[in-house]
């Protein structure tokens, strides 16, 4: 097969050598480890976008997110791999593109996502740089990452998965450690990789490995020689584009189906800028008012103009607010869902339509610009997923009532991480602690010791004084992280003595 061409000087190796098994493919076998690992079930149980409270079954949740990341992502693989001769060409130049290994890069990269969504990932990052003192904090991508290499385990190693190194480079969506980008103020976030994000006077706001993983991120991208720097591979490349091309259209359907998303608002904002879009360009920043209808979606325009001029362009950009507004707004969105059968085919027929419209407007580009990959969607698709994202957040995750609730979590966060943290520290508590946490901080303490004797310096000026600290915060985190939304509100009532079924809540800790 010509599949069976891609990854043969070193992606399809492992740490730990295995005894071959007949009939098997070794990507295959991978894709399987993810899909049996407790950390992949425990998706059913953590928040996408909204929560499933009182929704029903219509909300997505990380793990249906992550199914259907993986079938758009295979989707365009196969495309790939059938593709014009110049196109294969350059796919093979670059690495390859194998069905399997993007399916289970997509099947991975929400992994490392915590309790209560991008809200709890962004408490969780800042409770443990200001809390805990860990230098790179909490990133989601970063933990997918140590998940995979170290946390999870099975028949061939007691840390990590054992993954080929394939798939272990196809999870490195931001492919650098946060201190990498930290105080470097010279380039402007339009010539910085996406993701580093334009305060890094810290680090980026983006990465995927912590200190403790770095080198076996070096390693694996050590396979991948026509890769730049900064770059993904053109497999992850793959599962990233999937990810945003689901996020993008089948979250919509998710908001209509619980009727989260209302005609009446996003109506007046796209028919507000299509109407008067050149007095609102007219308008200093200063001046926009994101309470008046048109002015938010000017802000967006704004500000991708200055972020990404690699691509821009004031006819794409009209256009796509153009699609958005007569099949999204006047089409779905014009009829309420109802739970009929009508509705039904309605949003089905909507999803499809853009799944098949995006998925076909794959491009691939052997010197993509910085903040691009070597697969990435075609100028004009590029613009309809910003204007569908743009319909997320401003009709979606800036209701104050979602908000509301979201503040409540990230309280839980706060007092998880700070619990767990004194409970460690109290040393006539020692031997009450949950085995699952000490055994944690046993793990990472000897991963921060084994990374000191590498590499001193990698520990700041505590050194070897540090390490105790960091294994200690680190596997606060870890354990936190791996808690399903229901798990952490129940912990934390228990570990704030504020429940009263003890027994029941405190299984599986």
């Amino acid at each position: 097969m010509e599949r069976q061409r891609f990854h043969l000087s070193g992606g399809r190796d492992r740490n730990v050598t295995e005894e071959a098994r007949p009939g098997e493919d070794e990507f295959r076998v991978d894709i399987e480890r993810i899909r049996f690992s407790p950390f992949f079930s425990r998706l059913a149980s953590v928040t996408q976008v909204i929560p499933q409270a009182g929704s029903g079954t219509v909300i997505h949740n990380r793990l249906t997110h992550s199914l259907k990341v993986s079938a758009v992502a295979r989707s365009i693989a196969i495309t790939l791999n059938n593709a014009n001769e110049a196109t294969r060409e350059t796919v093979n130049r670059l690495g390859g593109c194998d069905p399997v290994v993007v399916q289970a890069a997509a099947a991975a990269h929400d992994l490392g996502h915590p309790p209560f969504g991008h809200l709890g990932e962004k408490e969780l990052d800042r409770v443990s740089r200001q809390v805990l003192r860990l230098d790179d904090g909490f990133e989601g991508n970063a933990q997918t990452f140590r998940i995979l290499t170290a946390l999870d385990s099975c028949e061939a190693t007691a840390r990590g998965l054992n993954l080929t190194r394939a798939i272990r480079a196809a999870v490195l969506k931001y492919p650098w450690e946060r201190g990498e980008w930290s105080g470097d103020q010279t380039a402007s976030a339009a010539r910085m990789p996406r993701g580093v994000g334009n305060e890094v006077d810290e680090g980026a706001m983006k990465f995927s490995a912590y200190a403790t993983e770095v080198d076996e991120m070096a390693d694996v991208l050590s396979v991948f020689p026509a890769i730049g720097r900064y770059q993904q591979t053109l497999e992850c490349s793959v599962m990233d584009v999937a990810d945003d091309i689901a996020y993008a259209v089948h979250d919509l359907d998710d908001f209509y189906r619980s009727n989260v998303l209302q005609y009446t608002a996003v109506s007046a904002e796209l028919g507000r800028w299509l109407r008067d879009c050149a007095e609102l360009a007219s308008l200093d920043s200063a001046e926009l008012d994101r309470r008046r209808p048109g002015h938010a979606l000017e802000a967006i325009r704004r500000h991708i103009r200055e972020k990404d001029p690699w691509i821009v362009s004031e006819e794409a950009f009209r256009a796509s607010v153009e699609r958005v507004n007569r099949d999204l707004v006047e089409g779905l969105l014009g009829v309420p869902y109802d739970g009929g059968l009508e509705a039904d085919r309605a949003v089905t027929g909507f999803t499809r339509r853009w799944i098949d419209r995006l998925q076909a407007s794959i491009v691939v580009d052997p010197d993509p610009h910085v903040r691009s990959g070597h697969v990435r969607l075609s100028q004009e698709a590029w613009h309809d997923v910003v204007v569908l994202k743009f319909v997320h957040s401003r009709f979606v995750l800036e209701r104050s009532d979602l908000a509301v609730y979201q503040r409540g979590q990230t309280r839980i966060i706060a007092s998880l991480v700070e619990g767990f943290h004194e409970w460690l520290l109290d040393p006539e508590e020692a031997t009450r602690i949950p085995r699952r946490l000490v055994d944690s901080v046993e793990a990472a303490t000897q991963e921060y010791s084994d990374l000191y004797a590498r590499n001193p310096e990698a520990l700041g000026e505590e050194g070897a004084a540090g390490i105790a600290r960091r294994g200690r915060a680190r596997a606060v985190v870890d354990y936190i992280a791996s808690f399903t939304d229901a798990q952490a509100m129940s912990v934390n009532a228990l570990i704030t003595g504020a429940s009263d079924e003890p027994w029941e809540a405190g299984r599986g800790l």
